[in-house]
């Protein structure tokens, strides 16, 4: 189970991921979504080695600003299933959103391995999806700077310096620890 706390209603929130086709807008291994019928959809997602891979889905649950439970239809490349659910807090400051997925990862143990050494693990991917979440929803946008990760799992990035200075040669651009660490 992944957590985050939206500074919005739970009234907002509902609205935004029941419509399946804004779930690209935060989740970034998601190609797309399309709706093919009410309750149901088809997905299009990013897979480890410049793979696709997708499925359709049923929605199983719905609770109007509460609950949304869903899973896969039967021959999906990728069998999922799980809840989201929209938790008012008190006093009206926001909304904890808390996600709680069940999937079997393509190729099984080995896919799930394959993976995580592309930082690809699904528990990452869910935590850095409800970060981009959050940011949609209180600020319109995804916020980044130039030391921000890429959103596709690359674990490879230069270090972060000021906006306007020249790029850094590859040598330059290695990661340097100090001798505290």
């Amino acid at each position: 189970i992944q957590s985050v706390v939206v500074n919005r209603p739970a009234e907002d929130i509902y609205r935004f991921w029941r419509d399946v086709e804004n779930l690209p807008r935060f989740m970034y291994h998601l190609q797309s979504v399309q709706s093919t019928a009410p309750g149901r959809s088809h997905w299009v997602t990013s897979a480890p080695g410049g793979k696709t891979v997708e499925w359709d889905a049923e929605i199983t649950a719905d609770h109007t600003n509460e609950l949304i439970a869903w899973r896969s239809l039967e021959g999906s490349q990728l069998e999922n299933a799980g809840t989201v659910r929209f938790e008012p807090r008190p006093g009206g400051r926001g909304t904890i959103v808390r996600v709680e997925p069940e999937y079997g990862p393509p190729g099984g143990m080995a896919g799930a391995a394959f993976a995580a050494v592309f930082n690809e693990s699904a528990q990452q991917q869910l935590h850095d999806d409800l970060r981009r979440l959050k940011q949609v929803l209180e600020t319109g946008d995804i916020v980044r700077s130039d030391g921000s990760p890429d959103g596709t799992g690359s674990v490879w990035q230069r270090p972060a310096r000021p906006q306007g200075e020249a790029q850094a040669a590859p040598a330059e651009a290695s990661i340097h620890h100090s001798k505290a660490e």
